[in-house]
Parts: C-alpha cells; structure tokens; sequence
C-alpha cells in the first residue's frame, strides 16, 4: 500500500481515538468530570492539534486541556479569546509563574518555594499583589473554567504529600475566591508526589515539583459563542 495513504489512514485513526477518548469530558465542567483514574490520566498536547496529542506525559493539567477542546473555526475563536487572557496574566504574574498557551487552553505553573515557605501551605504575602491582579484577570475572562492543581516532591511520606498538595491548592484557590473569582469555575484537587515533572533524586528537580499548576479552558457559553463565529470582546 502506498506510504502516503498508510500514513492518512493512521492520522484518521488517531484522530478518531482522540475524540472518542475527550469525549466524555466536554460537558458542562471539564474537570469535574474526571474520576480518580482520569484525575491521574496522563495525556500531553504537542503542535498540531488532536494529531499532536501525546500519550504519555504525566501532567494533568495538560490533559484537561486536552479533554476540552473542540478544534475547527470554533477552536480558533477560543483561541484568540486565550491568547488576550495569556498576555495579560504573564504580566500580572511576572516571575512568580511560567504562562504557556496550550491548544485552545492556558496552562500556569507556580512555584511553591515561591508561593510557600518549606512544610506549610500559607501563601506568603509578598505574592498577594501578584494573586490579586490574577484573579482580576481572571474576572475580565470569565467564560472559563480553571482547574488548580497541587503537587509536591516525594520526600515525606505519600499520604502526606498528598494532603500537602491539597491544601495548598486550597489555599492559591482561596485567595482567588476572596478577590471574587467565582467558587463554580474553580476545580481544586490534590495530586501529592504522583505527577512529577523532573527528577526527584536532585534538589533542583524536586524544586521544580513542588508547585501548583492551573489549567484554564473554555466552558460551554464561549464554546457555544465560539461555535457561531462570535469573538468574545474583552
């Protein structure tokens, strides 16, 4: 058989794998959906669309993201709606988060040597300002739902990982909530020293697993919006 039609054959298969699979998770709250299995369900989102998906990477908040697109001219639409939101919180963030655009979602990573001292879930003052004009971001965008996820590095023990991770998104979630981002968009949940994003035998790699993580991603009114060619004014 010809290489080229093999080839168009595979990328429809993957296609049609990768709907089938985000299918169940783009109604009414994406994150919501998620059981405990998915909630540790590990898909990346590479370029290209649903073809660039790679199965295979531990980050949850890339895979909610994944789970919520929708592609075609309504992607776009979500997108450029994604894009404005992206640029303005690199600036209110600074340096206390790397702000990535992914698909038609944002992904955010915060440090927690940042945002926390060593053994507590706290949030440390000095990033208040930086939260604050987060959340008043957040408010100007509000057809999006915002997945807050905590993680840690593995020393300690699992099950206190775990509630350390928790309450420490629970705490970057509350200050939003105080600054009067809505509690229905907000998805908080701990995942302790399962998904790590480097090595946890160095210093340098458990520092960067220690860290919250947001997904931000269209809920249904921008979807439907977005599917009628409406571009969302903000």
């Amino acid at each position: 058989m010809n290489n080229k039609v093999t080839t168009f054959k595979n990328s429809i298969a993957i296609v049609m794998a990768f709907i089938v699979l985000i299918s169940g998770f783009t109604s009414c709250n994406s994150f919501k959906k998620l059981n405990k299995q998915q909630r540790g369900a590990i898909i990346g989102v590479g370029a290209g669309g649903a073809l660039g998906a790679v199965i295979g990477k531990k980050n949850p908040a890339l895979y909610a993201i994944a789970g919520s697109v929708v592609g075609g001219v309504a992607g776009a639409v979500i997108g450029r709606y994604m894009d404005k939101q992206a640029e303005k919180l690199k600036k209110d963030l600074g340096t206390l988060a790397d702000v990535e655009r992914v698909e038609e979602g944002i992904k955010i990573t915060m440090k927690s040597g940042v945002l926390f001292d060593f053994n507590s879930s706290k949030v440390n003052p000095t990033v208040n300002d930086n939260l604050i004009k987060f959340a008043e971001t957040l408010k100007q965008y509000p057809d999006t739902e915002i997945l807050v996820a905590g993680h840690t590095d593995n020393v300690g023990t699992e099950q206190y990982n775990m509630n350390l991770s928790q309450q420490r998104a629970n705490a970057v979630a509350n200050v939003l909530k105080a600054n009067s981002v809505g509690k229905s968009r907000l998805t908080i949940l701990g995942y302790g020293e399962k998904n790590p994003i480097a090595d946890n035998t160095a210093e340098s790699g458990r520092e960067q697993n220690r860290r919250v993580e947001f997904a931000i991603v269209a809920n249904d009114k921008l979807k439907k919006q977005a599917a009628k060619g409406e571009v969302a004014k903000n």
